[in-house]
């Protein structure tokens, strides 16, 4: 509170005091406050401290009153992230030179899992107003907009006027309830003993980290930092250090204006409060202590480790996974006429890399985690370099498999391999496994979502248990192999039917291959992938030119493969934005999210993206079908499509708030359900027109 407001709260005081010793005269008879607009949301009305206008008077204390409905609330200043800040024009008034509302310290409320600020029940916005024309009569023409939010949200537009005769007295009752209210004002320090100490912004803007003190302890603070129209921050991380005295607090930036205005941090505590504008600092405070999370226990663990066995299982059989099985079965015919121990060490081998690729992963999200970066399960799928060399060794394999080359080792190397290992092949199977592990990344199985979150989440140590039991249940095909390996002999005798299964076999890698290089032109653009299919095309054409001595064939397919590989890079077009929607498809927006409920509507969000098989298999088979496609088309629902092909840090956020690093994900919104209803990966026409009538289940009742 500037020294301009001191004296107003002060000049309140005075009139409190000068009321209450007044209390039996003639002019305390008759309270000045204007008529009220009413509804069942909201009671408004003005309130004058003065009865009239005094001789001489320069100014007068005035408030604008609202009593809110059992659970409405409306906003402060800074609304949050969604929301409209209450306003008024005085246009119409006579003998106002100038009005100057005051803000009372807001609250935070979180409703449809946005955080937001503003008042509930009761709040008065202290108003001073500056005469044009001393000692003459004022009108006040107050043109009130503001909005009003429960579960539903409404604007309300309404005219107050209040009229004040030549007059002396004061309406003792106002004084004190507009004195109470500017008393809430945060100040500039000096009352409350608070002051912000550093505040510091990321490059990256998405997060503030600020520190404050205080001269008495603080009991239970919150801060409300303002950057300007656009820029929205989630829900703080407040820590407490040397005696309650130093206040650390870290808000995620959940969106940012293009141009950022002078930051202004309010911090409340109980009864007290200070605004302030503040200097952005180069470095972030230290927090006074490390925030441990609650650990599981050995058994929560074991059955988030069940869980993950039972996603990675299931992998083996989503259609993403197609090329994994027919690379099993490669490896199988393979080995079918070698001996029993060979079988069993070969998928045995294979079911390690299975593991190893787990564990890297295990590995790098930790390291990731440790750097501060966003991780999540299947997101090397928006790297057009892992793309790249992704459709690369497809398109080798396949081409190997169609006949135009063998890959084979130097004999010298294959004479050492069989001595190491009792035979040829074992890094063969260990890639295979490995490869397989690779494609099985893109897709979210039923129980996966789960388990992976749990482990995004947790510990190192949950992060280590998560992906092994993941790897196992991935790898256990293998591990049946490699304990009966008499299975492979039910197998038929070889025939022509092999040369067959070898080009099925290889139609179905070149199928993957043609599905990434579908997914790099989403992530990478047209020049990218064009630019990786002509040098892929350029390897396969030398491995295949037999007439080529060794190595140069090798030499130029190793140019190739790098050329490739930072063409992918370097051609990448993945700064600009994902594509836009299907027609029937609004662009995600979570601020929009909030508003159309409040109007009685249900959003269905649907997080998917080129990579995600599982995403377009739910969207052939449910959403784009009957009765899901015309539920979803109806008039009072809104379809929200989030495009997560390419990395997007609104759509990485929003899945954080339902502890998800992973897609498919659909929620449904609505006057029912205004949290979400978020749904399992795999969906069915039955549940997702279930979620949406209950989604919409309060509208139904309110119309009734």
């Amino acid at each position: 509170m500037n020294k301009f407001s001191r004296l107003f709260v002060a000049k309140l005081i005075l009139l409190v005091c000068l009321g209450f010793l007044g209390a039996g005269l003639a002019s305390m008879s008759n309270a000045a406050e204007s008529g009220s607009f009413s509804n069942p949301a909201l009671e408004a009305r003005l309130i004058a401290a003065e009865n009239g206008v005094g001789p001489n008077a320069t100014s007068l204390s005035a408030g604008l009153h609202l009593e809110l409905g059992e659970g409405w609330k409306t906003y402060w200043r800074s609304p949050g992230e969604v929301g409209i800040p209450p306003s008024i024009d005085w246009a119409g008034s006579e003998n106002v030179a100038e009005v100057e509302l005051l803000w009372p310290a807001p609250e935070r409320f979180t409703a449809f899992g946005i955080e937001n600020f503003g008042y509930h029940d009761e709040v008065v916005f202290p108003l001073r107003i500056a005469l044009s024309d001393p000692g003459a009569p004022v009108r006040l023409n107050a043109n009130v907009t503001l909005l009003t939010c429960s579960t539903v949200c409404v604007p309300q537009e309404f005219t107050l006027t209040l009229s004040l005769p030549r007059a002396s007295g004061i309406d003792a009752d106002a004084a004190a309830l507009i004195s109470a209210y500017a008393e809430k004002v945060p100040d500039e320090g000096a009352e409350s003993g608070i002051r912000v100490q550093s505040a510091h912004l990321d490059p990256d803007m998405t997060a503030l980290t600020l520190a404050a003190r205080s001269e008495q302890p603080f009991a239970g603070p919150d801060v409300f930092p303002e950057l300007g129209a656009g820029t929205a921050f989630g829900k703080p991380d407040i820590r407490l250090g040397e005696g309650g005295r130093l206040l650390w607090a870290r808000l995620p930036v959940l969106s940012a204006a293009a141009h950022l205005p002078d930051l202004r941090i309010t911090v409340t505590d109980g009864d007290r409060a200070v605004s302030l504008f503040t200097e952005l600092t180069d470095e972030a405070a230290k927090p006074p202590f490390a925030l441990d999370r609650v650990l599981p226990g050995v058994a929560e663990l074991a059955w988030i480790a069940v869980i993950a066995f039972l996603g990675g299982f299931i992998l083996n059989v989503m259609p993403c996974v197609l090329p994994v099985l027919s690379i099993k079965l490669s490896s199988a015919m393979k080995s079918r006429d070698q001996g029993v121990g060979r079988i069993r060490k070969g998928f045995a081998v294979s079911a390690l890399g299975v593991l190893a690729f787990m564990w890297s992963l295990a590995a790098l999200t930790i390291a990731a985690r440790g750097l501060g970066m966003t991780v999540g399960w299947g997101l090397q799928f928006q790297n057009p370099v892992f793309l790249a060399v992704m459709f690369l060794v497809l398109a080798v394999f396949s081409a190997n498999l169609f006949g135009a080359f063998e890959i084979e080792l130097p004999s010298s190397m294959q004479t050492r391999l069989a001595r190491a290992g009792g035979g040829k092949g074992y890094g063969g199977d260990f890639a295979t496994g490995a490869f397989a592990a690779i494609l099985a990344t893109p897709c979210s199985a039923p129980f996966l979502g789960t388990a992976v979150a749990f482990a995004l989440a947790g510990r190192a140590l949950d992060i280590a248990v998560i992906f092994t039991a993941l790897g196992i249940g991935l790898a256990l095909p293998y591990l049946i192999v490699a304990a009966f390996p008499a299975a492979i002999s039910r197998l038929p005798k070889p025939g022509r039917w092999m040369l067959w299964l070898k080009i099925l076999l290889g139609l179905a890698l070149a199928g993957t291959a043609g599905w990434l290089f579908w997914v790099l032109i989403g992530v990478g653009g047209m020049a990218s992938a064009l630019a990786v299919l002509a040098a892929s095309a350029i390897l396969v054409a030398l491995l295949s030119a037999k007439r080529l001595a060794a190595g140069p064939r090798l030499s130029g397919a190793a140019v190739m493969s790098a050329l490739a590989i930072f063409l992918a890079g370097f051609l990448s077009a993945a700064g600009t934005p994902n594509a836009k929607p299907a027609t029937d498809w609004a662009a995600f927006d979570r601020r929009e999210i909030p508003k159309l409920v409040s109007r009685g509507e249900v959003v269905f969000v649907d997080v998917t993206a080129d990579w995600c098989l599982t995403c377009k298999a739910n969207k052939a088979l449910v959403l784009d079908r009957e009765p899901v496609l015309t539920a979803l088309r109806a008039p009072d629902v809104t379809a929200m499509q989030a495009d997560w092909t390419r990395p997007d840090e609104s759509i990485s956020r929003y899945l954080e708030t339902f502890d998800r690093y992973g897609i498919p994900f659909n929620a449904v919104y609505g006057p029912g359900a205004p949290e979400g209803i978020v749904l399992p990966e795999l969906l069915s026409s039955e549940m997702v027109l279930s979620a949406l009538e209950k989604a919409a289940a309060r509208a139904v009742a309110s119309g009734d």
